[in-house]
Formats: structure tokens, C-alpha cells, sequence
């Protein structure tokens, strides 16, 4: 039963902090890859702020 009870209640954190990040695409999310570091973009992240942000 307490397995349960934390396994709920990691679920329900990552459900909030997911619910946190800008969406893909939008002005805030531009802005704030633009103030990341390249080492750290993933290649779908670099794809999607050229999709979004350059073109």
C-alpha cells in the first residue's frame, strides 16, 4: 500500500512540472532555447526551434 502511495505521488509531481514548460514553438519557449546552451539542445529540440523560431 505505501509503494502506491509514493509511486502516486511521483506520478502526480512529474504531471505538474510537465505541465510547467512553455509550449513548443511559442515566444517564451524561442526565447528561452535561445538562452540555453547548444551542448545541451537534443537534435528534435534544434529541429523544432529551426521549424519554429528561424523559419
Amino acid at each position: 500500500m505505501k509503494n502506491k502511495l509514493v509511486l502516486g505521488t511521483v506520478f502526480l509531481a512529474a504531471l505538474l512540472l510537465a505541465g510547467c514548460e512553455p509550449e513548443i514553438g511559442s515566444e517564451e519557449w524561442c526565447a528561452k532555447m535561445k538562452e540555453r546552451n547548444a551542448a545541451d539542445i537534443t537534435a528534435r529540440e534544434a529541429a523544432d526551434f529551426a521549424k519554429h523560431c528561424v523559419l
